[in-house]
């Protein structure tokens, strides 16, 4: 039987917010909207790879009906196997 969506088997995201100074979030989620140097991007398990430029705004990471929000600015994101890695210059919870 199949783990439910958003868990933290293989149906969930794995995300990582790393700034400088320390990692700000790690853990699962169901879906991740990140403020890209063009506009708001958001993405879900089973994205495509992708490497984005992250502009200034809010970071949300949803997780069943909770949402984190953090503050970035600049930096990168990349997805690859259901792994989001965002690298900012600058990270902290909104």
């Amino acid at each position: 039987m199949a783990a439910p969506a958003g868990a933290t088997g293989g149906d969930a995201l794995r995300v990582s917010v790393i700034s400088p100074e320390r990692t700000v979030y790690e853990g699962a989620a169901d879906s991740v909207v990140a403020p890209a140097w063009d506009g708001e991007l958001g993405i879900m398990r089973g994205h495509a790879p992708l490497m984005a430029l992250l502009g200034e705004g809010q970071l949300r990471i949803r997780r069943g009906g909770a949402t984190e929000r953090f503050h970035v600015a600049g930096g990168f994101l990349q997805v690859i196997d259901n792994r989001v890695t965002v690298l900012s210059e600058r990270a902290e919870v909104a």
